[in-house]
C-alpha cells in the first residue's frame, strides 16, 4: 500500500530503523539533501537501498538541484551550476539564454540519472518584486513573468529530455513574499488581478508540467487564514484558474511557516487538495507523526502520480557529457559563482 508522502533520511546510508520504518510506511518516494551526499557510488547505493526498502524499483527519488545556492550534489564530484539569474547575465539575448538554460538542465539530468535520482524539484517559477525577501532572489530566472516562463520551460525541457521529471515551484508564487517561509509565514496582500498578471502567469504558462510544489504563503485575496499548502481555495484555484492538472506536492511540512503538530500539518495539506506531502529532515519521530496522518495514495491523486511517472523518458536523448560540459561552462564564463542571498540548505528549498 503506497502512501501519499515523500520522506527524507538522516544520512548517507540507511539505518536499520529507517529501513524498517520505510518498509512499513510505504512512502510514494524519497528526497535527498546534502547530508545524504558523499560520492557518486555512495548516492547510487543509497537510492538503490531506498527503493529496496519499499520493494519498488521505480519509486521516485527527488532532489533540489537548481544550481547556485540550491544544489545538493556539487563539487568535487559534480560541477557547480549557476543560479537562475546568471543565464540572462551570460547571454546576449533571451534566445541564447534559453539554449543555455536547457543545456544546463540537460547536464544536471545526466548527473542525477547517473546516481538514480529521477525527479528534480526545479525549475523555480517565482518572480520577485522589489523589496521581497531574497530567499528567492537570484534563484529566479528573470525579473518579469514572461521571461521566467520562457526560461523555466527550457529548464523543464532539458530535465525531461534527460529522463528526470521537473517540479515547478513554488505554486502559485513565492516572489512577492516579504518573509522566508522556512522561518516565518509570509502574507501577501496583493489583489487577485495583480497576482494573476504577475505571480500566477508563469504557472499558467507551464500548467502542462507533470508536477508542482506549493508555496507556504498566505494570499489574502484567495484565503486570508491559510497558506496555499493547506488552503482548499488555493488548491482549487491552482486547478481551475491556473489550469494545472498534474501532481501537486506540498513544500516541506517541517518548515516554520506552517503551524500545528506534524500530523496536523500533513492532514491539513492533504485535506486541502495536495496529492502528496513532503517531510524532508529525516527526523524519525517526526516521520512517525506524519505517517499517522497520511493515508493510502488513491483515486485522482494516484492517477496523477502514475501519469507523472509515465513521463519519465527511459532512453534519454544522446549526450556527449564531457563536450557539453565544456561548452556550457565556457559559455557561462564564471557565472557559476554568482549566487547571492541567504543559503538555502537542509530542508530549505
Amino acid at each position: 500500500m503506497t502512501t501519499a508522502v515523500v520522506y527524507g533520511c538522516s544520512g548517507p546510508r540507511l539505518t536499520e530503523a529507517e529501513r524498517a520504518f520505510f518498509a512499513e510506511a510505504r512512502p510514494w518516494g524519497f528526497i535527498l539533501f546534502r547530508r545524504n551526499i558523499e560520492t557518486p557510488e555512495q548516492v547510487r547505493a543509497l537510492t538503490d537501498d531506498l527503493r529496496r526498502s519499499i520493494g519498488d524499483a521505480d519509486a521516485p527519488v527527488l532532489i533540489d538541484q537548481e544550481g547556485g545556492r540550491v544544489q545538493r550534489m556539487g563539487p568535487p564530484h559534480w560541477p557547480q551550476y549557476p543560479p537562475g539569474a546568471a543565464y540572462l547575465q551570460a547571454a546576449n539575448d533571451p534566445l541564447e539564454a534559453r539554449a543555455l538554460v536547457r543545456l544546463g538542465a540537460r547536464l544536471m539530468a545526466h548527473d542525477l540519472r547517473d546516481v538514480g535520482v529521477t525527479v528534480d524539484c526545479a525549475p523555480v517559477l517565482d518572480v520577485p518584486v522589489p523589496g521581497a525577501h531574497d530567499i528567492i532572489g537570484d534563484r529566479a530566472y528573470a525579473p518579469d513573468p514572461a521571461t521566467v516562463a520562457q526560461l523555466a520551460r527550457a529548464a523543464a525541457e532539458g530535465l525531461l529530455a534527460g529522463g528526470v521529471l521537473p517540479v515547478i515551484k513554488h505554486m502559485p508564487g513565492h516572489g512577492r513574499a516579504f518573509a522566508d517561509s522556512h522561518k516565518a509565514l509570509p502574507v501577501v496582500h496583493a489583489d487577485l488581478p495583480t497576482l494573476d498578471a504577475w505571480d500566477f502567469a508563469p504557472f499558467k504558462a507551464l500548467s502542462d508540467m507533470p508536477m508542482a510544489m506549493t508555496a507556504h504563503v498566505v494570499f489574502t485575496a484567495i484565503d486570508s487564514k491559510r497558506p496555499a499548502t493547506t488552503s482548499k481555495r488555493a488548491i482549487r484555484m491552482m486547478r481551475d484558474q491556473l489550469g494545472f492538472g498534474g501532481l501537486i506536492l506540498s513544500d516541506d511540512l517541517s518548515m516554520q511557516a506552517l503551524s500545528g503538530a506534524l500530523d496536523e500539518r500533513a492532514f491539513a495539506a492533504l485535506k486541502a487538495g495536495c496529492d502528496i506531502v513532503l517531510h524532508c529532515n529525516g527526523d524519525m519521530a517526526e516521520m512517525q507523526a506524519v505517517a499517522s496522518a497520511v493515508g493510502k495514495l488513491k483515486g485522482r491523486a494516484k492517477a496523477r502520480a502514475e501519469a507523472a511517472m509515465a513521463r519519465v523518458v527511459r532512453s534519454p536523448e544522446p549526450l556527449d557529457a564531457s563536450a557539453a560540459h565544456a561548452r556550457f561552462h565556457q559559455a557561462m564564463a564564471g557565472r557559476t559563482a554568482a549566487a547571492q542571498g541567504p543559503d538555502v540548505g537542509e530542508a530549505q528549498a
